[in-house]
């Protein structure tokens, strides 16, 4: 499922029914799903082109290209986690300033395996993390259901827990793990001061820190510091290749050499050491080589498209009440509230792109207990598509997307 389609606060990937629904109506969102994707990826102009969109022919060839140029044409395919992967599991120890790393099939697992170990490690199966965490969110109770751990709370405020929070909860806890950003919650980070504050909290409990990472790449404009210091505060890092790398799938868990061997053998129980990875693997590495180095040129321009969305939609055509969260954007992607019907606005989303080309907004969504009642949330995010765009393009896109909301 594209990230446009999976609301905040909402449970992980679906397929087929929902709960609830019957056939008719899960062939009928599958229809409409197709539709919406089949609109937005056909637009003239976006701020963002999800890996998802387009053909298969297309990215396998810029793959392919890629791949000739970066000289690993004639690379053998990798077995069993060898070749390629290795290449991958090094380059990501170095980027983070890790004496080693692991590549998982995919983020759940990764992060699964991790905490498992620190669980073993400090003899605690709590791990404390926020309410809002992918764990807690969007897997299904995978924690407690398949690792046996149990989860605690030190805030649930719609941020990352303070020293005092992590210092002062009541229950005791093996592992602190931190979400950068958090996601559900705006894509949302502390200041540098504070999350060395808060790392510092867990080690006077003695606590393991590992990081979910899976978004860490966009995360040094933000605190001003490189990517190795970021992820030299944790014991542990997992990353993710597909979020922000615009990679095809998969993850890497990196720390201290003895975790990671550790991580290896559950990396096989847990039915993740496929026999071949290696397009996935050059994905990746496409992904640190071409990517990497432009976030922070979205994350700059994200501040850009965020404070003209502020400017349109408190002008007198607004809608009166409105949120951009945060603010001033901590990454490249942030949240857009309305007081509307998440209905209402996917399809003005959608109108907009259809008759004027131009995609603005994505798939709306109900808050849920994140928020009030007769609002609609979004998430916005900015890519190299979106460089593009003036201060002026995105206020002239609010103004088309706002008088259709109205019509």
């Amino acid at each position: 499922m594209d990230a446009d389609e999976l609301p905040p606060g909402a449970p992980g990937e679906v397929t087929g029914e929902e709960p609830g629904e019957t056939p008719d109506e899960a062939v009928d969102e599958g229809a409409a799903r197709r539709h919406r994707a089949q609109v937005w990826g056909g637009a003239a102009r976006s701020l963002w082109r999800p890996s998802v969109e387009g053909t298969v022919g297309a990215r396998l060839r810029a793959l392919a290209d890629w791949t000739e140029g970066a000289g690993f044409a004639d690379a053998s395919p990798d077995v069993y986690g060898d070749g390629l992967v290795e290449v991958l599991e090094e380059r990501i120890a170095a980027e983070l300033g890790m004496p080693a790393a692991v590549f998982f099939p995919t983020g759940t697992m990764a992060q699964q395996v991790a905490l498992r170990c620190w669980a073993g490690r400090t003899g605690s199966p709590v791990v404390a993390l926020h309410p809002l965490a992918h764990p807690e969110v969007h897997e299904d109770g995978a924690l407690g259901t398949v690792s046996g751990l149990r989860t605690v709370h030190p805030t649930g405020a719609p941020r990352l827990p303070s020293a005092e929070e992590v210092r002062d909860h009541p229950e005791p806890f093996g592992t602190l793990m931190l979400e950068l950003p958090l996601r559900d919650a705006g894509f949302v980070l502390p200041t540098w001061e504070e999350l060395t504050a808060t790392v510092g909290a867990a080690r006077e409990r003695e606590a393991a820190v590992h990081f979910d990472g899976a978004r860490l790449w966009e995360c040094p404009t933000h605190f001003g510091r490189p990517l190795a210091e970021i992820a030299g505060l944790a014991d542990s890092v997992y990353v993710s290749f597909y979020k922000s790398l615009d990679g095809i799938s998969g993850a890497a868990l990196a720390g201290p050499e003895e975790l990671v061997a550790e991580a290896r053998i559950w990396l096989h129980r847990y039915g993740g050491l496929l026999f071949q990875q290696y397009p996935v693997a050059l994905a990746a590495l496409r992904g640190l080589d071409a990517e990497l180095p432009r976030l922070p040129s979205y994350v700059a321009h994200a501040r850009v498209v965020a404070g003209a969305l502020r400017e349109a939609l408190a002008g007198k055509d607004g809608p009166g009440w409105f949120r951009v969260n945060p603010e001033v954007p901590h990454t490249h992607q942030f949240q857009v509230w309305l007081p509307y019907e998440p209905d209402v606005l996917t399809a003005a989303s959608l109108a907009l792109t259809e008759r004027t080309g131009t995609c603005l907004f994505r798939r709306w969504f109900a808050p849920g207990a994140s928020g009030p009642p007769g609002v609609a949330v979004t998430e916005v995010t900015v890519t190299a598509a979106g460089l593009e765009w003036t201060a002026e393009d995105v206020r002239t896109a609010v103004r088309d997307f706002l008088a259709l909301v109205d019509g």
